[in-house]
């Protein structure tokens, strides 16, 4: 059985496009991944670019949304639009052998480059 997990992608202070109107299915979908006994994991984005204002690193705009469900201390910070070029996470999949994924964020033209 392949083993799969949920991947909480960008719900982050910083956030505001679509935040509020999906909040609650994202907490739900994280109810659902427990139930299924899958990897609940999170990924933050931090901007490193000099001209931006958004996501700044060590700012509260780039810590996870106080009302995103946290069930997990598996967080991971990506530094570019594909959450795979952080290093962490993908030794974490690696490291568990991980083959499915389910995705869900609040913008995905903008947080994930798969």
């Amino acid at each position: 059985m392949p083993k799969k997990a949920l991947v909480v992608i960008d719900i982050q202070n910083d956030m505001t496009k679509n935040y509020k109107e999906v909040i609650g299915t994202i907490n739900q979908s994280i109810d659902w991944a427990i139930e299924q006994n899958m990897h609940v994991v999170y990924i933050r984005h931090e901007n490193l670019s000099a001209g931006t204002r958004t996501f700044k690193t060590g700012t509260r705009g780039a810590e996870l949304a106080p009302d995103l469900k946290i069930v997990s201390d598996h967080i991971f910070t990506k530094y570019k639009g594909n959450a795979l070029t952080s290093e962490a996470f993908a030794a974490f999949i690696a490291q568990h052998d991980i083959t499915g994924f389910y995705l869900t964020g609040g913008d995905a033209t903008a947080c994930c480059d798969c």
